[in-house]
């Protein structure tokens, strides 16, 4: 049985339900430009110790999807369970698709009529929201390879989040952020410099102010920042805090909620095939959140 330290995995997600925990994320060993092959799933009863992987999506012959396969987010959803997922088609369509299954430990199949972003951006990392009123939101970024600012949306969803409802809304650009770096051809390995937008994710502190976590290069590499809506809605407006609250080569976070404690999950360091998935905690309030051992400490669960 593994330990998190001991499981090569990207942009990591953790599903708590029913005193168990499930952990997915991107695992191809070849996430940019290979084939697809799928996603698995780790099950454990402690965050310590994990059992797996087992199979839970493998792309059905008729699939659009061939290359890619990026951040799945699994959520419990009207008594069944959906996956989000970032898939390719190698030619340029790049967007987030709904599966759906009875188990979080699936088989997850296509639910979604295709990608619920936009047809002809090319985006990533869609994460699920449900505002105040029950009504769920796809939060996603549009890429920086093809907007030069990298930028994160908001977008409603139909209520079996099989559809999109209404035009996409911007939250805000990277360059916005006063923490983000342009990051060079060297950094990126493409030709153009850009900012970049990944790993959105969203949660209320327990007095209701909604926070987003996002990462993008710092001063300092791969980072994860935080954003306020000064409305403690989706639509925003957004502030950021004034730095990152982790820095030190690693990104794409979610937080786990479990026992009483917060825990912020992401995976570092972010080198293929070094990247590891961590647990460290974190500190969501009302006016800050602050994250511990945020000097990139090598954590691989909090007591």
């Amino acid at each position: 049985m593994p330990r998190l330290s001991e499981v090569h995995i990207r942009d990591p997600f953790i599903l708590s339900f029913d005193d168990r925990y499930y952990l997915y994320g991107t695992t191809d060993p070849q996430p940019w430009s290979g084939p697809g092959i799928g996603f698995d799933c780790y099950v454990s009863d402690d965050l310590v110790t994990w059992h797996g992987p087992n199979a839970v999506f493998r792309p059905p012959a008729e699939f659009w999807g061939l290359t890619q396969f990026w951040a799945p987010e699994v959520y419990p959803w009207d008594s069944a369970f959906v996956m989000l997922a970032t898939f390719a088609d190698g030619e340029g369509r790049r967007g987030t698709q709904v599966l759906r299954s009875g188990s979080p430990e699936g088989p997850f199949v296509p639910w979604s009529d295709g990608p619920l972003t936009p047809e002809s951006w090319r985006c990533l990392d869609g994460t699920l929201h449900v505002d105040g009123s029950g009504d769920p939101w796809l939060v996603f970024c549009h890429e920086w390879l093809q907007i030069g600012d990298g930028a994160i949306y908001a977008r409603r969803l139909s209520e079996d989040l099989r559809r999109a409802v209404g035009e996409p809304i911007r939250l805000f650009s990277a360059s916005e952020a006063p923490w983000t770096h342009r990051l060079s051809n060297s950094d990126t390995g493409y030709h153009d410099a850009a900012y970049v937008t990944d790993g959105p994710f969203l949660v209320r502190s327990d007095g209701g102010t909604l926070w987003l976590f996002w990462s993008s290069g710092s001063g300092n590499g791969y980072a994860i920042g935080v954003a306020r809506s000064s409305t403690g809605e989706v639509t925003g407006p957004w502030l950021h805090k004034s730095t990152p609250v982790w820095d030190q080569d690693g990104g794409h976070s979610m937080v786990v909620r479990s026992r009483g404690r917060d825990l912020l999950l992401l995976h570092h360091p972010n080198r293929v095939p070094l990247e590891r998935a961590i647990l460290v905690p974190v500190v969501i309030g009302d006016s800050d959140v602050i994250v511990q051992h945020a000097d990139g400490t090598p954590v691989d669960v909090v007591p």
